[in-house]
């Protein structure tokens, strides 16, 4: 019985942090951005992969390591997909995912903050990702300027605006 005990109680500790397995399907990050100053054009990516790591009990030994396929952008409107993706912005064939992999993870009023190394278009930039969890869902927001990862450098801030609205939705089975 002893015995039984003690590996009950060497093993719990890894069974309540285990890597939760990301649902691809449900899994995504959207974006908006202000075109032309007045309209809003919202998006998404898909094809989200990596490890989650998280217990709500112990933060200190939670993590996140995720990416989306960049070539997966996605605004309903196939010529401007399609130059997302050149050179002139996202550049998928030399920077084929975005990533982004925690530091640390911390509680808030509201739910948690992650900060961590955000990677787009070969550039990275520290951020910090309010998010909930609830039901194997998590949801985070951020802002970003889409000028700081050098996406769509030439394009004029007019057609496109620097800021960029951030939500990633990652679904854990």
């Amino acid at each position: 019985m002893k015995k039984v005990l003690i590996m009950v109680i060497c093993i719990l500790p890894s069974l309540l942090l285990q890597a939760q397995t990301l649902d691809t399907q449900k899994s995504k990050a959207n974006f908006e951005v202000k075109n032309m100053k007045w309209m809003t054009v919202e998006g998404h990516f898909s094809g989200m992969k990596g490890d989650i790591n998280f217990n709500e009990a112990d933060l200190a030994n939670s993590s996140f390591n995720v990416c989306v396929d960049a070539a997966t952008v996605n605004t309903d409107n196939n010529a401007r997909d399609k130059h997302l993706r050149n050179e002139d912005f996202f550049h998928v064939d030399k920077y084929p995912t975005i990533c982004f992999t925690s530091t640390s993870i911390s509680k808030t009023s509201k739910g948690f903050v992650t900060k961590g190394s955000l990677t787009m278009h070969g550039v990275t930039k520290g951020v910090s990702i309010n998010f909930t969890y609830k039901n194997g869902q998590f949801v985070g927001q951020l802002n970003i300027n889409r000028l700081d990862y050098k996406v769509g450098e030439s394009t004029g801030t007019f057609m496109v605006s620097d800021a960029i609205k951030l939500e990633i939705v990652a679904v854990t089975n």
